[in-house]
């Protein structure tokens, strides 16, 4: 699934403190009952739901499971940087296409793209370089940065 594109062209939502109070509480804690998020934030069960849906059918959040990649047999992660020449978007939008890309961003400095991908092992992070990404029309360089143990990882950054 992709996330809409963010760009500065792009207007933030005018999301209310009770909207951004219901954000923070599924942050929290995803499973959380639209009943006790209700009580948390004064709202009813219902109400909540429907400020649940409205988030995420204008894609301000997504309401997802987080795995551990190791624990689903994937044990090979790695952050890709990626030099394009020519149109950096074009590429991106052929590289995320790939289904073991799960992060994807335009970016400013040494590389044009960062790509974090999530495959069984080695030898599919080879293969996902080599055949999938340097075959893309526009891929000038790639470095890979593996990844050899997760230090820290969390999505309650709240909504300021």
């Amino acid at each position: 699934m992709s996330t809409p594109s963010r760009s500065s062209a792009v207007k933030p939502a005018n999301i209310d403190d009770v909207s951004k109070a219901i954000i923070e509480q599924l942050q929290n804690d995803g499973r959380r009952s639209y009943a006790e998020i209700g009580k948390a934030v004064g709202l009813s069960e219902a109400a909540v739901r429907q400020r649940v849906q409205k988030l995420t059918d204008s894609g301000v959040m997504q309401v997802v499971a987080v795995t551990d990649p190791m624990q689903l047999g994937f044990f090979r992660q790695a952050m890709i940087g990626i030099q394009v020449s020519g149109d950096a978007a074009a590429v991106a939008e052929k590289i995320g296409k790939l289904p073991a890309v799960d992060y994807l961003v335009l970016t400013a400095g040494s590389f044009d793209l960062l790509v974090e991908v999530v495959c069984e092992n080695d030898d599919d992070l080879i293969d996902l370089l080599n055949r999938d990404i340097r075959g893309i029309e526009g891929v000038r360089s790639t470095e890979t940065f593996v990844y050899l143990r997760l230090h820290k990882q969390f999505y309650n950054w709240g909504t300021r």
